[in-house]
């Protein structure tokens, strides 16, 4: 049941178009011409992304060490769930707001519900408390909205205050939101995301909750004065 339970919650959420860059070598020794789809621009530079360097990990004692592995284990399993939500999501809501007629909306939203099902039925109703605790958070990192609201939203508000009561008796609540800027754990799982992208071990998908990493790690980094 309790594991089912976040399977229900997650089921209701819901080539050439990059530039070349070609370098070719100019007269000047600091200079190069960048050529972009056609076009030659006279520059000294190429802007790269951003990039995180990051500290090595340390930890009060051995049994935060193992805290933080355990943490880390659970939310590389789930994070390709939130991320995948984050997906369907925009794409229903992209199709449904070209479909005019309310009947049409409603036989096109079962049916993604029914492809996710489908997809990940076997795989969610493993997932333990924790992971399914877990992936609600990183359901609101990846969509900025709680799994309860998009339940109210897709379904009926009974339903939703319905899953979550009865999510609390296995303390699971789907009207958790993901603070990485007040909530250490939360902090700990985007320290987790973030170096599993640098290490390419996840795909990046950017949140779109308004938090800087690089601000947040200076902050919980920061010995605390007494």
């Amino acid at each position: 049941m309790r594991k089912q339970f976040v399977y229900i919650a997650l089921l209701l959420c819901f080539g050439y178009g990059w530039s070349q860059v070609e370098e070719q070598p100019m007269d000047s020794i600091t200079e190069k011409r960048i050529i972009i789809e056609g076009d030659s621009i006279i520059r000294s530079a190429i802007d790269l992304g951003e990039v995180y360097v990051f500290g090595k990990l340390k930890f009060d004692n051995y049994k935060a060490k193992l805290r933080y592995y355990i943490l880390r284990r659970k939310t590389i399993k789930v994070y390709p769930y939130a991320k995948m939500a984050a997906e369907r999501l925009v794409e229903l809501n992209d199709s449904i707001d070209k479909i005019k007629k309310k009947r049409r909306r409603k036989k096109y939203t079962k049916k993604i519900q029914k492809y996710i099902e489908e997809e990940f039925s076997a795989e969610l109703k493993k997932l333990t408390r924790t992971e399914g605790q877990i992936l609600v958070k990183l359901i609101h990192r990846q969509t900025g909205t709680t799994a309860f609201d998009l339940v109210k939203e897709l379904r009926s508000g009974w339903r939703a205050f319905w899953y979550n009561t009865t999510a609390k008796m296995f303390n699971i609540s789907i009207k958790e939101e993901f603070h990485p800027e007040a909530v250490r754990e939360d902090y700990l799982i985007e320290d987790i995301l973030q170096r599993a992208f640098a290490a390419e071990r996840l795909e990046r998908q950017e949140s779109v909750l308004d938090f800087d990493y690089a601000t947040l790690t200076d902050k919980w980094r920061t010995p605390k004065k007494k």
